[in-house]
């Protein structure tokens, strides 16, 4: 059985010697530049959405770049 999400999850990823972070809450999901609070975030409806849109199944394999369409 899976655990729930009901708090945001922090874990940072390195893009090509970049650092950035990435927050995954029961919102959705954003990833940050480290060092800067803005960044591009999507709820998850528009994930499913734009998976959808790009010919993906809705399971979150779906081509594209989501954090690029927001």
């Amino acid at each position: 059985m899976a655990t729930k999400l009901e708090k945001t999850l922090k874990r940072e990823i390195e893009i090509e010697g970049q650092a950035y972070m990435v927050a995954i809450s029961p919102e959705g999901v954003k990833i940050t530049q480290k060092g800067f609070r803005k960044g591009p975030e999507l709820t998850w409806k528009q994930l499913l959405t734009t998976g959808n849109e790009a010919g993906g199944n809705g399971g979150g394999g779906g081509g594209g770049a989501p954090f690029g369409a927001a």
